[in-house]
């Protein structure tokens, strides 16, 4: 089961990610901006928040994206 081993917020609401199956990229998550509770994360200091959790990534008011969409949509 792969995991998120580190998620760096960089500009654009994008995150420097790497995994543990050793795949590194770059996660945009500004598609899902305009949807329910991820508008939150338009908030740039907010979107900085991340933290990894549960194998993923998780913002305060529990936001979040596994590492099976994270590695699905990295760049």
């Amino acid at each position: 089961m792969v995991k998120v081993v580190s998620a760096e917020p960089i500009e654009n609401h994008r995150l420097r990610i790497q995994l543990s199956n050793g795949k590194k990229g770059v996660f945009d998550v500004s598609p899902y901006l305009d949807k329910g509770v991820f508008q939150e994360l338009k908030e740039p200091q907010y979107f900085r928040s991340v933290k990894i959790a549960y194998g993923g990534v998780m913002w305060p008011h529990e936001q979040d994206f596994s590492a099976e969409t994270i590695e699905y949509e990295l760049q």
